[in-house]
């Protein structure tokens, strides 16, 4: 089905839960690295796509904090393939950004350095920024935000009246962009997984029970579809948002 978009109503920005690669391989009776290739894959055409239908910011959650507690062969595996995938035709072709959120210092020296090399060389592509959270959670971010404004008041450059929803925004990883519009959690599970706690507090939610392998780009068109037909109010009424519109 071929799902007719608003191309007026295009999300700024869209954040990924790419989750269900490791079922989707079980699935196939395949090793979980094999849905993490898959998955890898799957990442490259959803930006591509992303950045056709002119979607500004697309944050993919990659590697949560607490992913380091999984096995160290499937751990390297993901890490692997990161620095595989980020291929420097796919960003230049598309005139994608290459970003990265997260403790950058917790990940693998050769993951740094490719990393680092992407978004030295995307760094004056002007399309979509394609955001890889790796190493990150919300708890993370937000005690790490926290800690720095305490250094702040402690050193008498920050007082408690400074303390405003804005000026924590601009502690946060992501203040170079916007907050999502819409958040995607692919696999089935109903929950935000220490992901964007901050930054989601008025985001649009679409959840689906497709795995991430199987997420084409028709399935990011329906999602944003389904975003278009919703009214975001904001805490107002839905009669304040149309008489605002009209």
């Amino acid at each position: 089905m071929e799902y007719e978009l608003n191309r007026d109503q295009i999300p700024a920005h869209v954040a990924i839960i790419m989750d269900g690669n490791g079922r989707w391989a079980k699935a196939k009776g395949l090793p979980r690295s094999a849905g993490h290739v898959e998955g890898t894959e799957r990442a490259k055409q959803i930006t591509e796509e992303a950045t056709r239908l002119g979607v500004k910011f697309l944050t993919l959650y990659t590697f949560s904090t607490e992913n380091w507690n999984r096995p160290d062969a499937e751990i390297g595996t993901i890490f692997d393939l990161l620095v595989t995938g980020l291929e420097d035709e796919v960003f230049m072709k598309n005139n994608v950004r290459f970003r990265v959120i997260g403790d950058f210092a917790r990940l693998p020296k050769s993951v740094q350095k490719r990393t680092q090399e992407c978004m030295d060389k995307t760094a004056g592509n002007t399309g979509t920024t394609m955001v890889v959270a790796i190493s990150y959670s919300s708890r993370w971010e937000l005690t790490q935000a926290m800690q720095k404004m305490a250094r702040q008041a402690a050193e008498g450059q920050l007082k408690p009246e400074d303390i405003t929803e804005e000026y924590i925004s601009s502690q946060l990883q992501t203040s170079f962009m916007p907050d999502p519009d819409l958040l995607i959690r692919t696999g089935g599970e109903y929950r935000i997984s220490n992901y964007l706690l901050w930054q989601c507090a008025y985001t649009e939610f679409y959840y689906c029970d497709t795995y991430w392998p199987d997420f084409h780009e028709e399935d990011l068109r329906k999602a944003i579809a389904d975003f278009q037909h919703r009214q975001r109010r904001y805490g107002k009424t839905g009669e304040q948002v149309e008489k605002n519109e009209n």
